[in-house]
């Protein structure tokens, strides 16, 4: 399923309030927790999660970790009274997987219900969430990314020429697999874009028109192959 333009699988649990998501594990009678996608896109790429030093069982509501971007710190909550059994050592290395894989590799703990049945009597599916998730990304103006930007390149007024300018610049100093979300009003610039990704060899990730506005996030390869000469 995919509300607003963000991902929200349907194999799994949902506490919308504290933005998690709950995914029992078949025939071990524990469970899998993590955070929505919609989180992170709301915070930014994070920077850091720190697990709280607790072990066995923690209360409904209590707090698992806390993770930070540089605009948003908060806290990771236990849906339900549960033990944990382990911790993703993953995402304290690289907590930009709770961004990129939040509901694969960006797993966050994996617990044990005290109560069996409760996740099923007290979380909700991802169709019984979709109307507030909608609405909550509406007013908190969440955008999905296929990859979480690195940096936000707002260019207005400018002929698309000057725009790839400094969309280059800007690609020049980023480290290979970053990605810059730009966002333009030159109305060309998505036949522009085309032809920019051509020559040079660097990928559009994902275009959105909004109004008079067009985003797009683009990628830095590697060792880009150009598909065709500059002009």
């Amino acid at each position: 399923m995919e509300i607003g333009g963000c991902p929200l699988p349907e194999d799994r649990l949902y506490d919308l309030e504290n933005d998690v998501w709950w995914q029992e594990e078949v025939g071990t009678g524990d469970a899998v927790l993590g955070v929505l996608g919609t989180l992170g896109a709301f915070a930014g790429r994070f920077v850091e999660l720190t697990f709280r030093p607790v072990e066995g069982r923690l209360g409904r509501g209590r707090s698992l970790a806390t993770v930070e971007s540089l605009r948003f710190t908060g806290a990771i909550r236990v849906p339900v009274d549960a033990t944990v059994v382990a911790r993703n050592p993953e995402v304290v290395r690289r907590p930009r997987l709770l961004n990129d894989a939040p509901y694969t590799d960006g797993w966050v703990a994996r617990l044990r219900p005290e109560r069996p049945d409760e996740p099923s009597r007290t979380l909700e599916t991802a169709g019984a969430i979709a109307g507030r998730l909608e609405e909550q990304i509406r007013r908190r103006r969440i955008r999905c990314w296929p990859r979480t930007p690195e940096l936000e390149l707002v260019e207005i007024g400018l002929e698309c020429s000057a725009v790839l300018y400094k969309l280059n610049d800007e690609l020049a100093r980023r480290a290979p697999g970053d990605a810059v979300l730009l966002v333009t009003d030159d109305p060309t610039s998505p036949i522009e874009m085309v032809r920019w990704s051509d020559q040079t060899g660097h990928p559009v990730l994902a275009h959105r028109a909004e109004g008079s506005l067009h985003q797009f996030l683009v990628a830095k390869e590697a060792n880009p192959v150009p598909r065709r000469r500059g002009v």
